[in-house]
């Protein structure tokens, strides 16, 4: 694991997934730590893990940070392109449907698409987010509840470049909020398989690092803590980059980035 703000490395060990039953796990419950996941077109990755966390009852909202929604066409030079915040994923399965209903469902376009339409209504981009503003009309998407004020405190990227992106448009933002947030990039490749790895993996971390905000919250208090000020969070915030380091050796083969940053 490489870190911005700190020197642990964990070097990638065999190419094949861990023995373990790794995305198993049961919901212990408690605090609940709201998350945020983010890859290029809001599509794949993202998405994937959206769901996840959502299905493991985890808040969570999820981005994308290029500037048009692009997914595979007939040829590569020929990519179907989208805007994010007006094109619903609905309307882009009926449109490829359309086109060529047996590409789409081979190269698994349509299946993505299909359950994406049930997360939410269409892909966002993370420039456009205003944060701590309310999620309104928000309410029928997964991992609605407990994300009503438009704040999290994990932000999980798929891929360096969104890493990038995110940690540029933060400071550029200038901390309006003073609010700590970790941005946490797992490197997956761009694939339904490797989605799917990545999605379990996000849950596996979510679960350590819920059980270690737990901790710490208890220790300051809930109303101190919640409130997410730095001088209450910084127990947890030390604890952070050790979660990671242990998740990582979990899962070496989805090399980890992490840095502190802040909304």
């Amino acid at each position: 694991m490489d870190t911005a703000n700190g020197n642990a490395t964990t070097a990638s060990a065999a190419p094949a997934a861990p023995a373990q039953p790794n995305g198993h796990r049961e919901d212990p419950g408690g605090f609940k730590l709201k998350f945020c996941t983010v890859c290029a077109s809001n599509q794949n990755r993202s998405m994937e893990g959206h769901l996840r966390l959502a299905l493991a009852n985890y808040p969570v909202i999820s981005f994308g940070t290029g500037s048009l929604v692009r997914l595979p066409g007939p040829t590569i030079t020929q990519p179907n392109v989208y805007k994010f915040n007006e094109t619903s994923y609905d309307s882009i399965y009926r449109e490829l449907e359309a086109k060529d209903p047996r590409l789409y469902r081979a190269n698994g376009l349509l299946n993505m698409l299909g359950r994406n339409r049930n997360i939410k209504w269409g892909p966002e981009r993370w420039q456009d987010w205003q944060v701590g503003m309310p999620r309104v009309k928000k309410e029928t998407d997964k991992g609605f509840e407990g994300m009503e004020g438009g704040v999290a405190d994990i932000v999980i990227t798929c891929e360096e470049r969104c890493w990038d992106a995110v940690i540029d448009d933060l400071l550029n933002r200038g901390s309006p909020l003073n609010r700590a947030v970790h941005v946490i990039n797992i490197d997956i490749k761009d694939n339904h398989e490797e989605a799917s790895v990545g999605g379990k993996a996000m849950v596996d971390l979510a679960d350590s690092l819920n059980q270690v905000a737990k901790e710490e919250r208890e220790k300051v208090g809930a109303a101190a803590f919640d409130s997410g000020s730095g001088a209450a969070r910084v127990s947890f915030d030390e604890r952070v980059p050790e979660v990671i380091g242990e998740w990582q050796e979990r899962w070496p083969n989805l090399p980890a980035t992490w840095t502190l940053a802040w909304f």
